[in-house]
């Protein structure tokens, strides 16, 4: 027997039907958590719309009804963002897939969240377009989620981070209204930047339902280059030198011996060597001659700091391969544990060698399993711990290793987070980064759009923020308290 259904469910699923709204148990259980498994909570309900106007429908339902709920793409997200932490109704966007327009001479298209990054590219191909916002996980990521981290990738250290190519928002916001933010043209100059504003926010403003990007022309030539080395330090200092040259390559990646023998072992191999201690992916882009000087330049560099092998991908098929063990790096990882945390620290670029070294003594103080790939040429590092979740001991290392590494990497001059946002697992570290003055106006600025938090309750700002925070806390530790009794006693009843 069925436990009954709580009466958010039954009134979803009498206004959405059944192939809109989902709420048995094992439907629910695969939206629990994101690509940050640590933290998980199953939803009350999910809901599949279609269009700006179904979304509209289900948040002014669950904003009458007072239910908290949140927006979802693909889950790929790794720090907990389109998690629940209270019970909540998840607005997953997956069906809004449409590209709805492309106009190539404005280097424009109007997408819906739902859209699957580097879908978006393959479309355009033909026009000599892509877009160029490419986390690691674009094959499978949307460019809605996107939107709502901020989200970065390889090529960011030139081509910049998501909200550099965004230029409107299509949103509803946690009221039920429908509001632009933007244009065709981006922020004119005569209003505030609210598309920059709610780019980056976590879900946390609203949720997106159409997204106008800038796209990019194909550069003329691209070049690759695979440089190993015998340490990390010397792989870092080629960055260094590389960035100090005056030279901008579209993407300077390190991945360390660790990771290179998982993706070795894996679907995702590349034929990176082995015994190297590091390997530096560097990819150049722009006019041919201009590639010419800056490989041989590079080169120069690689050879003053005692590197191993250089590889040169001399066509696409040999490109795709280089990068198929980069792109596919956290994957591979699958392969040492069931589990993996990665984690998101960004560090000035002079200070990645003495970083690095912290880490690695952060994991075997815990005695951890410990691999890292990263942007090295924006001291965005991605260290990932490996672990079993099932194991309550190991997982409480693994939190509290990550504590410390995120502090390691505030104490070095950098922050908490390069492009996979705060969501619910960085909460403690704000306060490490932030004065209590801080908090209170980025609370402020949240109550404008968000003043129930009803919208992605719990991301990002620490609870007790602000006033405004300890009054409301009350009311909503009541409605909390309500969903879970209804829950539990449907669970009871079976």
């Amino acid at each position: 027997m069925l436990p009954p259904m709580t009466a958010i469910q039954s009134l979803l699923l009498a206004e959405f039907g059944p192939e809109q709204a989902l709420v048995s148990e094992a439907a629910l259980t695969a939206y629990e958590c994101d690509g940050f498994t640590i933290h998980k909570q199953r939803p009350l309900a999910v809901l599949l719309p279609e269009n700006s106007e179904e979304v509209q429908k289900a948040i002014r339902i669950l904003q009458r009804e007072k239910v908290p709920f949140l927006a979802r793409g693909a889950g790929t997200c790794l720090s907990g963002g389109p998690t629940a932490i209270l019970p909540s109704v998840v607005i997953e966007t997956a069906r809004m897939k449409r590209i709805l327009e492309v106009h190539a001479d404005d280097l424009l298209a109007v997408v819906q969240p739902g859209v699957v990054n580097s879908e978006l590219s393959r479309h355009v191909a033909h026009l000599g377009l892509h877009y160029a916002p490419d986390p690691s996980s674009q094959a499978v990521c949307t460019i809605g989620g996107n939107v709502a981290e901020n989200s970065g990738g390889p090529h960011c250290f030139k081509y910049g981070m998501t909200t550099d190519h965004i230029l409107g928002l299509q949103v509803v916001l946690p009221d039920g209204e429908i509001a632009q933010f933007g244009s065709s043209c981006g922020p004119r100059a005569h209003e505030f930047d609210l598309t920059g504003l709610f780019t980056g926010s976590e879900g946390t403003f609203g949720i997106t339902t159409e997204i106008t990007v800038r796209l990019s022309p194909n550069p003329e030539s691209i070049l690759t280059l695979l440089a190993a080395f015998s340490s990390m330090d010397a792989a870092c200092e080629s960055v260094e030198e590389i960035v100090a040259a005056g030279m901008i390559p579209a993407a300077l990646e390190i991945l360390d011996q660790g990771t290179i023998r998982a993706v070795e072992a894996s679907v995702y191999r590349a034929g990176y060597p082995q015994e190297a201690a590091a390997v530096l992916l560097v990819e150049l882009d722009g006019p041919a001659d201009q590639l010419a000087q800056e490989s041989n330049e590079i080169r120069s560099i690689f050879a003053g700091n005692s590197a191993l092998e250089v590889e040169e991908a001399l066509d696409q098929e040999a490109r795709a391969r280089l990068w198929r063990g980069r792109k596919g790096a956290f994957g591979a990882m699958g392969r040492l544990k069931p589990d993996l945390y990665v984690l998101d620290g960004v560090v000035p670029r002079t200070q990645l060698v003495g970083t690095l070294r912290q880490i690695a003594a952060i994991a075997k103080k815990y005695e951890l399993t410990l691999t890292n790939v990263f942007h090295a040429g924006d001291g965005n590092l991605h260290p990932n711990i490996s672990y079993d979740g099932r194991d309550a001991e190991e997982t409480r290392r693994v939190v509290a290793a990550g504590h410390e590494i995120l502090e390691t990497c505030i104490n070095a001059g950098g922050s908490i987070t390069g492009e996979h946002g705060v969501g619910s697992e960085k909460l403690d570290h704000m306060k490490l980064m932030f004065e209590e003055a801080d908090l209170q106006v980025m609370e402020r600025v949240r109550m404008v759009f968000n003043p129930e938090e009803l919208c992605n309750p719990g991301k990002v700002i620490p609870e007790r923020s602000a006033c405004s925070e300890v009054a409301r806390w009350p009311q909503m530790a009541e409605r909390i308290r309500k969903a879970e009794l209804e829950a539990d006693e449907g669970r009871l009843s079976n």
